[in-house]
This record gives C-alpha cells, structure tokens and sequence, in this order.
C-alpha cells in the first residue's frame, strides 16, 4: 500500500509541475488565475464524485475538513501569486521548505516522528534545491518571496489536515478548496476583468481538469497510504519537472548545476524511500509473529 500512495504522489507531482508554465503565460491577475483554475477544478470534482458514487464514501471529521480545504486554498493563492511576483524559481524553491513544516507539524499534530532517513533526505534536498536554483536566487522581489514561504507553510499544513482524515474522505477537503479558491477571487474579475481568448481559455481548462483536478484525485488517495512527510518528499519532483516543460515548449536549457542539484533530491527521495519500505516490512512481520505465538499460548 506504500508504495501504491508513494506512485499517487509522484503522478500528482507530475501534474503539479506544469502550473508555472501556464501562470506564467497567462496575462490574468494572479488571484484570477487561481480563481478560475478552482472554479474549473471544482466542477471537474463534484462531476467526477457524481459519476463514481464510491468517491464519497467515508465520513469526516467536520474541524479537519474544514482545516483542510482552508490550508489547500490559501496554498494555491499564494503560490499563484507568488509565481507572478517573483521568479519561477524562487517560488518554487521556497513553497517547497513545506516537507521541513509536514515534518514539525506531523509530529506535534499527529504523532508521526520522522526517522533518521527523512532528516537526511530533508537536507539532502534543501541542499539540492539550492544548487538546482542557484542561479535564480535573489532575482525574485521580496513580496513575491514571502508569499512563497508562506504557501510552502500552508503546503505542508494542508499535507497533514489530509493525514487527520485517512480514516475518512480526504477528498472533501480538496473539493471545498476550490470552491473557497473559487469564492475568494470572485470580487477580482470585476477589478481586473481577464482577457478572454482561445489559448487563455484552454490553459485555464487544462490546468482544473488535469494540472489541479486529476492531480487532487491522487493526492487524497496518496496521502491516506504515506506519511505526510513521505508524500512531500515524494512531491519533490516537481520543481525538478518544471525546467523540463519550459526546455520543451522553449528550448531553454537547464545548466550543469541544475541537473546535479537534481540528482541529489531524487536520490534523496529514492533514499528515503527505499529504507521506509525495508523498516516496515520486518515491523510487519515482526507484529504478525507476535500474533500467532500469542494465539498458539490460549
């Protein structure tokens, strides 16, 4: 089951990544982005959820549906703003200190202790993170900065009001943040009404049906199998994903720096990975061992 999640997690980090790309091309005012982009999504889930009437099962605690979907939100505006205000790079650099929150948080909130392999996986891909950005660092403005950080202390939030609700439908969660996403950003499209064409109206259907729609789909399932400091290490492929899209669609290349500064997180991710899969199998069968001989003693 692990591994299942651990593959739910990579795929929607895959998704994920294309966003800065189409913020970056699309000439709306952030917060309209982010608001359009929910709106699209949110009708995607609530279609998705009336076709297939197993989506909804599983009860909800009310407080961590709530805590879930408001950190999902505030996590897509900022970082949404962020990308406009800053560099690409910056903003994805700093929204991702959240494995560093998922990891103080999920151990105060849910009493998941990161072992010793996440604390090295963890500097092994801040330090990656800045090697892969080297060069974009510092080029960003201040505010677009700080939104940044703050979206990545949402992100890591969110992971862990996800995890409260393994038991339940972490789905709801997600679904609620658009509408909210959606809701908040209604009152900017008459301050700054988009520019309707073809291109923009396609990027913004692409980006809620499949870049956030599927992609919360296969979060809520991923983060109900992983631990949330595991699923946003796993979510590290993203960053590392986002200068391949843009080599692709306009040939720019990654320096020699970034592609060293990404081996390192995927080896930090495939490191943590593979001995969390070794540590639980032995505590399996250690546990199932322990069964049967106190079953055979009755």
């Amino acid at each position: 089951m692990p591994r299942i999640g651990q593959s739910a997690i990579f795929l929607c980090a895959v998704l994920w990544s294309t966003s800065g790309l189409f913020i970056k091309l699309l000439d709306w005012h952030p917060v309209v982005i982010a608001g359009s982009r929910s709106l699209v999504a949110a009708l995607f889930l609530l279609g998705v959820r009336l076709l297939f009437p197993r989506m909804r099962r599983g009860k909800n605690n009310l407080a961590y549906t709530l805590a879930g979907a408001l950190t999902y939100a505030a996590t897509m505006l900022t970082f949404v703003s962020a990308n406009k205000l800053t560099s690409s790079a910056n903003a994805i650099l700093l929204q991702y200190t959240a494995p560093v929150w998922a990891a103080v948080l999920g151990a105060l909130i849910l009493k998941e202790r990161p072992y010793w392999e996440h604390w090295i996986a963890l500097v092994m891909v801040m330090g990656g993170l800045i090697l892969f950005f080297k060069d974009s660092l510092g080029q960003g403005r201040l505010a677009g900065d700080c939104l940044a950080l703050v979206s990545g202390f949402f992100f890591g939030f969110h992971s862990v009001c996800l995890r409260l609700q393994r038991e339940g439908n972490p789905q709801d969660s997600l679904l609620f943040a658009h509408v909210i996403s959606a809701g908040f950003a209604l009152p900017f499209l008459f301050f700054f009404p988009p520019a309707l064409s073809l291109p923009a109206t396609g990027a913004v259907l692409f980006m809620g049906t499949v870049q956030i729609g599927l992609a919360s789909f296969l979060f809520a399932y991923g983060i109900k199998r992983v631990t949330a400091i595991q699923a946003m290490l796993t979510a590290m492929i993203e960053p590392i994903l986002n200068p391949v899209w843009v080599l692709l669609i306009t040939g720019e290349k990654p320096a020699l720096s970034a592609l060293a500064g990404g081996g390192i997180i995927i080896a930090a991710v495939a490191f943590s990975s593979i001995l969390g899969r070794r540590r639980a199998s032995p505590s399996s069968l250690l546990r199932f061992s322990a069964k049967s001989y106190k079953n055979s003693r009755k």
